[in-house]
């Protein structure tokens, strides 16, 4: 068989089950550390229950997955994920599914790795959201899961600290409600309110135009030109203004 009709023959199987994302719905990527749970607390030791080392590294991922060929309008990054809002008229790859989970999967498990100094691996999955309602309600709910981590984070590691293991930890807290959470870290000094916002809220990267001067090297003359760049918020708005804010980038585009 020739290398053409072999050729013909066998991508068919590879691209039997593609599928793409229908034009003009909204595009959000959720990137997941894989077993980051043992990654962060047995092979590298990181602080408990965040670390500045780890958070870092999960900006500067974020950071790189929106400078490496997507066209991304917000990115957002809390715990061990990353979401990725695209734009709505993003074409790449055709928009293939299985195209855009693979690469940024990939790119964004090679950039972690390398900031990281050892091998480790995020996997990908793409909602496919019909309004901006939708694309708000999805960051707000990312956002109350930021929130939710948070204060479980700062309970359980505080009962561990105590001398409470794995498994006594998780029973104390079962069933135990946000007010009475908050309390036990109340009485044990810490206040809530007082946990810095990034790790209550996540972070945020969104892109702004800002102005530059520049003097033509002919003429002398200065000009101003619209330049962009890449922001991070590590102290989103709260609660409704949440809302706002998101709505604002995904009807801006």
């Amino acid at each position: 068989m020739k290398f053409e009709q072999l050729d013909r023959r066998m991508r068919v199987y590879e691209t039997a089950h593609d599928h793409c994302v229908l034009p003009h719905v909204h595009m959000v990527a959720r990137i997941d550390g894989r077993s980051f749970s043992h990654l962060t607390r047995v092979a590298q030791g990181f602080d408990a229950p965040y670390d500045l080392r780890f958070r870092d590294h999960m900006v500067a991922t974020l950071q790189h997955l929106m400078n490496c060929g997507f066209s991304v309008l917000y990115g957002y990054t809390q715990s061990d994920e990353m979401s990725l809002l695209l734009r709505r008229d993003e074409s790449l790859f055709g928009r293939k599914l299985r195209k855009l989970l693979s690469v940024l999967a990939g790119e964004a498990s090679g950039a972690f790795s390398v900031r990281l100094g050892s091998p480790a691996a995020f996997d990908c999955r793409i909602s496919q959201l019909p309004t901006a309602d939708d694309v708000v309600d999805y960051f707000r709910w990312r956002y109350e899961d930021a929130h939710r981590n948070a204060l479980n984070g700062h309970c359980y590691w505080l009962l561990r600290s105590q001398g409470l293991d794995e498994h006594a930890a998780t029973q104390r807290l079962r069933g135990v409600s946000v007010a009475d959470r908050n309390e036990l870290l109340f009485q044990n000094g810490i206040n809530f309110n007082d946990v810095p916002p990034w790790q209550k809220r996540g972070i945020g990267a969104l892109w702004e135009d800002f102005p530059q001067s520049a003097i033509d090297p002919r003429s002398g003359a200065e000009s101003v030109t619209v330049r962009r760049r890449l922001v991070v918020r590590d102290e989103l708005p709260m609660k409704d203004a949440y809302d706002a804010f998101v709505r604002a980038i995904v009807e801006g585009q």
